[in-house]
């Protein structure tokens, strides 16, 4: 009997441990592949915000008329872009559950951006992320 309590009481150990530590470390890193896909996945519409930008000399209405298609990922599901007037880049992917936002600055006839991410923990340093 007791040691029959001593082996339930290891298999529920395991399972803590399995769902409170592997699974959202197997999560996390999933999520940080997602953003990288996320901020990936703008460069298109980012090349075409600076020339608009530089062509103009100005943000305003640089990503008017641009528009990124949806792309599906057999690992992260579906990830969407929306490209705002002003050039700002919006994506998100549910299936992890995170958005980017990544925002152009023209200075000097140059343009240049500031990402940022949530979750803080799934994204890259070079869009806010710790790591």
């Amino acid at each position: 009997m007791r040691a029959t309590l001593i082996v339930v009481a290891i298999l529920a150990l395991a399972g803590f441990l399995t769902v409170a530590v592997i699974l959202p470390q197997m999560q996390g890193s999933e999520a940080r592949e997602a953003a990288q896909a996320l901020i990936g996945g703008a460069d298109g519409a980012k090349q075409q915000v600076e020339a608009a930008a530089k062509k103009a000399g100005k943000l305003a209405d640089a990503g008017k008329d641009i528009k990124v298609p949806p792309r599906t990922d057999a690992k992260h599901g579906e990830l969407k872009w929306i490209v705002e007037p002003n050039g700002a880049i919006r994506g998100w992917n549910e299936q992890n559950a995170i958005e980017v936002s990544i925002v152009p600055t023209l200075q000097g006839g140059n343009v240049s951006w500031n990402c940022r991410g949530y979750p803080i923990t799934a994204m890259p340093a070079t869009c806010g992320g710790k790591s």
